[in-house]
């Protein structure tokens, strides 16, 4: 997949959860939710969030799903960055009504438009001097659209912050702004703080 200036954005499916692995362990939410909150009831997820529940779910899911779950991003051999990425209808969030963000997206195209819920740049590469966040964000965002083309997908989709809006509680679900310069489009605003993004395949 696509490599810029040295970061390498790959596929996580059974291949590269190591590499996961060592990403999450950075800091105590990844450890413990391994961005398994949108693809898991509520009753999982919080049954999953000690002891590792959380982990073995993902990487089944990474071994059984016909597509990745995402792509990494990889700087100098260290992960450095995470997006979750596939069809619609893999992220139980996004269809139970437990997010009134895309409720009313059309169901019939849950299989064949992708979501990206979350991405996520940890800590000590937000750090990093030469601007990590934004460096690894446009790759792996170009990464999940890729994975989406080839794939077959009709769109992918996002519902990141709007414009304007800072909240570091939930910088995991990217802003706006980030999924322009890639080529989403805003096509709904289901909240003042939230936006619907999406770009066609």
């Amino acid at each position: 997949m696509e490599s810029a200036a040295e970061l390498e954005i790959l596929p996580v499916g059974p291949d590269h959860l190591n590499l996961l692995g060592q990403l999450f362990e950075v800091f105590r939410s990844t450890r413990h939710c391994w961005c398994t909150a949108f693809c898991s009831t509520s009753w999982q997820f919080a049954a999953g969030w000690y002891g590792g529940g959380n982990r073995r779910r993902f990487e089944s899911l990474a071994v059984t799903q016909d597509q990745p779950m995402g792509v990494v991003a990889v700087h100098a051999g260290q992960p450095v960055g995470w997006c979750a990425c596939g069809p619609r209808i893999r992220y139980v969030a996004a269809l139970s009504g437990r997010s009134r963000l895309i409720v009313d997206r059309p169901r019939d195209e849950d299989e064949d438009t992708w979501l990206i819920p979350c991405t996520i740049v940890p800590p000590v590469a937000r750090s990093a001097g030469h601007h990590m966040s934004a460096y690894a964000v446009l790759p792996m965002l170009r990464g999940a659209v890729e994975l989406a083309r080839d794939a077959g997908a009709a769109a992918i989709e996002a519902w990141p912050l709007a414009k304007g809006v800072r909240r570091p509680s939930d910088a995991h679900v990217g802003r706006e702004g980030l999924f322009e310069r890639v080529g989403f489009r805003r096509v709904q605003q289901p909240t003042h703080d939230r936006v619907i993004m999406r770009l066609e395949c």
